[in-house]
């Protein structure tokens, strides 16, 4: 932290300038990656569909073409591929800006989207909702109700406890996490081994198999909320590097910045565990790698984990539904990319992290 402030301070105007034209360099070449990227998913599958067919159905949809594709092609893109690539795409870039936001508010590189205990809550909901014999809609739903709930729960608590509001919301976070934890497992206790059990262990996996339009459009209000605050107030995120005081004089309301920054970065969380699942690691180890790109200043940062965070979990869906005949779901494969990086992030020398 201490060498974040100098490096801040210490910079020239040379410095930054050849700072920020790497830092648009970056996120050209990370915007150009995902439309890549974005394009390829669709060609992916075990249907085939030509890539000028992909684009032609898709700009289809924006004027009148004439047909030159199947019925099954236009199924198979839009019904099926569309809300499941755009979901990959809107989770991916969510989870790691709320990554990239806690990470930045508490200054501390372990910090990660479910910190606050949003992902418990979102899974105690979920396993609720398929114990009760809910839809896939009121699934997501509860899951969406039950991680705003433990957040709510987590401020209560941390707000009657004395010391230190932050440190007393992190541990609340934790024991509120715990309680959720437990519930859930109760849950699998009870549930039918045959129907239930296995559907809720499935969740709890992370997947986007079967994702709707319907869900995507669930999921885009509270994601944007979410985003447009922390994007509008990146460059305020920068001043809480400087300390509480220096950031005071500067004119800066920590504490009510703090407070916004983890609201938003939670609510991030809770709509895309809600349609997703557990998907672990792309909030604490994309954070990381897009420093490595265009450093700390969170006004290139959060842009940078948005769009590397989006491309990674399209990429991971892909092999996803294209690696086996069955299935992985992807909470599994980002466990398996995530831990292993991260273990060689922490291990190279230079103080990676």
């Amino acid at each position: 932290m201490t060498e974040r402030k100098t490096s801040m301070r210490e910079k020239t105007p040379v410095q930054k300038t050849a700072g920020t034209r790497r830092a648009a360099l970056c996120l050209t070449a990370l915007s150009g990656l995902l439309a890549a990227l974005f394009l390829i998913s669709f060609v992916l599958g075990r249907y085939d569909v030509p890539l000028s067919q992909v684009a032609r159905i898709l700009v289809s949809r924006l004027v009148p073409l004439e047909k030159t594709w199947s019925p099954n092609m236009e199924a198979a893109v839009i019904n099926i591929r569309l809300p499941r690539i755009a979901l990959a795409c809107m989770v991916g870039c969510c989870l790691a800006l709320a990554g990239t936001a806690y990470q930045s508010v508490f200054q501390n590189p372990m910090a990660a989207p479910d910190i606050l205990g949003a992902s418990s809550g979102a899974c105690f909901g979920a396993a609720l909702a398929i114990l009760l014999g809910f839809s896939r809609g009121g699934i997501t739903g509860m899951a969406f109700v039950f991680s705003l709930v433990t957040v709510v729960l987590v401020y209560i608590i941390g707000a009657r406890t004395r010391g230190s509001r932050v440190i007393s919301i992190l541990l609340a976070g934790v024991m509120v996490s715990s309680l959720f934890s437990a519930g859930t497992s109760f849950i699998k206790l009870v549930a039918d081994p045959s129907n239930e059990l296995p559907a809720i262990t499935y969740w709890l996996m992370g997947s986007l198999s079967g994702a709707r339009l319907s869900e995507v459009g669930f999921a885009l209000i509270p994601m944007t909320i979410g985003a447009a605050p922390l994007l509008l107030l990146r460059w305020r995120i920068n001043l809480l590097t400087l300390g509480e005081e220096e950031a005071s004089t500067l004119g800066v309301n920590t504490g009510a910045l703090r407070l916004t920054v983890v609201l938003c970065a939670t609510f991030l969380t809770a709509a895309s565990v809600a349609v997703s699942g557990m998907i672990g690691w792309v909030g604490l180890v994309i954070p990381h790698l897009s420093r490595k790109l265009v450093g700390n200043d969170c006004r290139y940062l959060l842009p940078a984990s948005m769009l590397m965070g989006a491309s990674f979990l399209m990429l991971v869906d892909d092999i996803s539904r294209n690696l086996m005949t069955t299935e992985i779901p992807i909470g599994i494969l980002t466990a398996f990319i995530g831990a292993p990086f991260f273990i060689y992030l922490m291990t190279r020398r230079g103080n990676a992290l």
